[in-house]
């Protein structure tokens, strides 16, 4: 039988607050556990919680950068569930109201097509605490420094066909709540995590598969691998003669799969009801304004712009608006790189610069080479100071901080060689010591011609001009 996979996705970004969604404490990553969980996070009797406005702020502008309708007036509500790191027994999240209704996004997949996955709606809530195994011995710590953290679950529409079209959604949502400020996006961190609702149908059917949810994935990588393993189960299953279960489920890195962890509740289960401490949230057309007068260059338009300004193709503007740190930090090279075209700066961005950050582990804002000091170089490359060939140990020298472009130009020697008399005498004294490869280059034999670029370029050691040894020696084989 021929399967048509369903996936949905629930994104849960959170929001880049100094303080939690409903008390000052701190939302600083990294504290010693319970050292930033005040009464109000606890739920301690007698206290009551007062809504963070920039969180509210934030999910306005979350909508509008997707073209999503903002609720005017939205409620909180009460998800009542007992985990041990929740200490109230219920979370404080949005239901029937949320702040952010339906809206689209679209995202590119890999062969270039452009597909549309909905949004159904993104919604406020805080977030529990975090319970530790790895670190006791039959015992489980619970750390409550998270619990009233505020996030944004954004809900998207049954839309998606297959693993790579649920990452390619994953990665616009991250693009978008980094390049708004809303998130920083840290997946390591837990910042930014998926949950995956993944069922298959037979291909034709228009009703829905029964669903298992994956949760918390925090990296691209395991949530393509986590919806291809749960595919491949809910088919063996079927086709085993079996049913798949309403459930939820996580994904184990280490094996590769996926493993049952409680049977999946309905939104009856959690006996939601309006939150008794906090009033509707009004929103009016100033406030609308106001948040959209406050937004960036959103991705979409950026690539755009990039294209049209820039003259790079469709693939090479995916990747360098892939962030707006890339971004930001290319269009810093291209005006320092002057005289460079822009395709070789995005050459450089993307190839030697994002290779040399991936193989030392780092990222962008890590990178011991800065945007300056990058267009330095290629503005040398453009002058004719150097060659691209040069290039690599000017960057390599940079890289390992032994100054700007010029620095490492003079105190190494790199200078191009461009006296036109002096490669002469050097391809004269070449051709002189191999006649026998001149007269196969003249019998026809091409390929020849790469011997004496080759023979020039270790005689200048490299430092010679590539295009003014390619067309002295045309003229002088030829002669």
């Amino acid at each position: 039988m021929s399967w048509e996979v369903v996936i949905g996705l629930e994104i849960h970004a959170q929001l880049a607050t100094n303080s939690k969604i409903f008390s000052g404490a701190s939302t600083q990553f990294g504290a010693e556990p319970n050292t930033q969980a005040c009464v109000v996070d606890l739920g301690m009797p007698g206290v009551l919680p007062v809504l963070n406005k920039q969180a509210v702020n934030m999910a306005i502008r979350f909508g509008l950068a997707t073209n999503s309708e903002i609720t005017r007036r939205s409620v909180f509500a009460r998800k009542n569930y007992f985990y041990p790191d929740l200490p109230k027994g219920y979370q404080i999240s949005q239901f029937e109201l949320p702040i952010v209704g339906t809206g689209e996004l679209s995202i590119h997949l890999d062969d270039g097509a452009e597909k549309v996955v909905g949004i159904t709606r993104a919604h406020l809530e805080e977030d529990a605490g975090k319970s530790l195994h790895e670190d006791f011995i039959n015992m489980t710590g619970i750390d409550l420094n998270r619990a009233g953290t505020p996030l944004l679950e954004i809900v998207s529409e049954p839309d998606m066909r297959s693993a790579k079209e649920a990452v390619a959604y994953a990665k616009k949502i991250h693009s978008i709540v980094t390049y708004i400020g809303i998130c920083d996006g840290n997946m390591q961190e837990g910042s930014f995590r998926c949950d995956a609702n993944v069922s298959i149908r037979p291909k034709g059917q228009e009703e829905y598969g029964t669903r298992a949810e994956i949760k918390n994935i925090n990296s691209f990588r395991f949530l393509e691998k986590a919806i291809n393993f749960e595919i491949e189960r809910q088919i063996d299953v079927i086709e085993g003669g079996g049913e798949v279960v309403q459930e939820t489920r996580l994904y184990d890195a280490d094996k590769d799969e996926t493993r049952s962890m409680r049977s999946k509740e309905e939104a009856n289960d959690y006996r939601y009801f309006p939150d008794p401490d906090l009033l509707p949230v009004v929103i009016d057309d100033d406030d609308i304004e106001r948040v959209r007068d406050e937004l960036p260059e959103l991705p979409d338009a950026k690539r755009a712009r990039f294209v049209e300004a820039y003259s790079l193709s469709e693939a090479d503007a995916d990747v360098i608006t892939s962030s707006r740190a890339l971004a930001d930090y290319f269009e810093t090279v291209v005006t320092e790189a002057k005289g460079a075209e822009a395709k070789l700066c995005a050459n450089w961005v993307m190839t030697d610069l994002l290779g040399a950050l991936n193989k030392s582990g780092q990222e962008l804002q890590d990178s011991p080479v800065s945007a300056a000091m990058l267009g330095g170089m290629l503005q040398r490359i453009a002058d004719n100071t150097i060659s691209g060939k040069i290039a690599k140990q000017v960057f390599e020298a940079m890289w390992n901080g032994e100054g700007d472009a010029d620095a490492v130009i003079d105190s190494k020697g790199l200078k191009q060689m461009t006296d036109t008399g002096e490669i002469e005498k050097i391809i004269d004294d070449i051709i002189a010591d191999n006649m026998a490869q001149v007269e196969q280059y003249r019998a026809g034999k091409d390929k020849v011609f790469g011997f004496f670029v080759g023979q020039v370029m270790k005689a200048t050691q490299g430092k010679a001009n590539p295009k003014q040894v390619n067309e002295l020696l045309k003229t002088k084989l030829s002669s």
